[in-house]
């Protein structure tokens, strides 16, 4: 069993194309992988989610997978902190961000996916010398992917 989590960028892109009434055998296997906690997020997703997208958009996750979305627990905190420490990825902490006090998933991304030995799906690439999830997964070694290559390991076409 592979567990998955889900960047802002991937939930967003299966919200705005993948349309429920459009592609229905899509939403029951993704709603079966988060029945069996396959497929999670983090709290910090919602709260960039909720910047775009309306409540009812997101009711899906939120009220009828609840748990989807979840909360950092200690031996995650404590990898953010790790991954921090790396000067290099200092630079992944956004200014307008942090100076806003705006929400900012990347680094909770990581570190479930670290203690869950789990894959993050997300739609950054990996770029030489990037401070990006991609850069900061390999550095760890925790595997990535993008939403087109979640499908391909699951092996689902429509």
């Amino acid at each position: 069993m592979s567990i998955y989590i889900f960047d802002t960028n991937s939930l967003s892109s299966i919200l705005n194309h993948y349309y429920p009434s459009r592609f229905p055998t899509f939403w029951k296997k993704f709603g079966d992988k988060i029945s069996a906690f396959e497929v999670i997020s983090v709290r910090e997703v919602y709260k960039e989610l909720s910047d775009h997208f309306e409540k009812e958009k997101l009711t899906y996750f939120t009220e009828i997978n609840s748990g989807f979305f979840s909360e950092p627990n200690s031996s995650e905190l404590s990898f953010i902190t790790e991954i921090y420490s790396v000067k290099h990825f200092q630079h992944n902490l956004e200014n307008k961000k942090l100076l806003k006090g705006g929400a900012f998933a990347d680094p909770f991304i990581i570190a479930k996916a670290k203690i869950l030995n789990a894959t993050v799906v997300t739609e950054e690439y990996f770029k030489p010398n990037g401070a990006k999830i991609p850069n900061i997964c390999e550095h760890f070694s925790i595997p990535f992917l993008s939403l087109e290559g979640f499908l391909q390991n699951e092996n689902w076409t429509f």
